[in-house]
């Protein structure tokens, strides 16, 4: 495991995401009040970035914008077809003004 920044606390407002290359890894980073996600920013049912989609905010969820499928920030489970297949998602703390994401 490795800890990496991704960015820093004042580069995504709430609610808001953003993409991050972090170490080779695609990562979309949610900011929803006082809560930070980070999930794979690809989606496990064809190869379209999840930043480019909607946030739900309610839901906790990230839309693939091609073709719908929502994602749980909190597991990465798909909510809905066509996507059957999680995509990863990893530990994030904020430590003083930076947002660090720890990946595999």
């Amino acid at each position: 495991m490795a800890d990496v920044r991704a960015c820093s606390v004042a580069d995504v407002a709430s609610p808001a995401h953003a993409r991050f290359d972090l170490d080779g890894v695609p990562v979309c980073v949610v900011h929803i009040d006082d809560e930070w996600f980070a999930i794979n920013d690809t989606c496990s049912h064809e190869d379209y970035s999840l930043s480019e989609g909607d946030l739900w905010v309610d839901e906790r969820e990230m839309e693939c914008w091609k073709h719908g499928s929502t994602f749980s920030l909190l597991t990465g489970e798909p909510q809905c077809l066509p996507a059957t297949k999680p995509v990863s998602v990893y530990p994030v703390r904020v430590d003083g003004d930076q947002v660090i994401v720890t990946l595999p």
